[in-house]
């Protein structure tokens, strides 16, 4: 079973800046992706970032230049900074993953999501 943590939301000023984390856990033989979605009041989920492999990153057009990516393979945690937040940037942030329980058995996870509030 894979098991996604998220943590590092909270409350910050607007032009501030959030740094969150997802530990993963679980019986894993491959990660193809992880990624970063968000989930704002009445709208749906977006993707906010995506790593595919170790190198292919993908970044929505509203967050490019803005946010970075990044995993520690070592610590099985995958990272997202977010920088000069706007207040409509307000959402509970998922982490996702998706890779292989066995040559045959894939799977893609989910977890409970943090939330972060951008507000003066």
């Amino acid at each position: 079973q894979v098991q996604l943590e998220e943590s590092g939301g909270g409350l910050v000023q607007p032009g501030g800046s959030l740094r969150l984390s997802c530990a993963v856990s679980g019986n894993i033989a491959k990660i193809d992706a992880m990624a970063w979605y968000r989930q704002a009041p009445g709208k749906q989920r977006e993707l906010v970032t995506e790593i595919e492999g170790s190198a292919n990153l993908k970044y929505a057009d509203s967050v490019e230049g803005r946010s970075t990516i990044s995993r520690d393979h070592a610590k099985d945690t995958v990272y997202l900074q977010m920088n000069r937040l706007k207040p409509e940037e307000t959402a509970v942030y998922y982490c996702s993953e998706r890779g292989q329980l066995t040559s045959a058995s894939f799977f893609t996870a989910w977890g409970q999501g943090t939330k972060g509030t951008v507000s003066s």
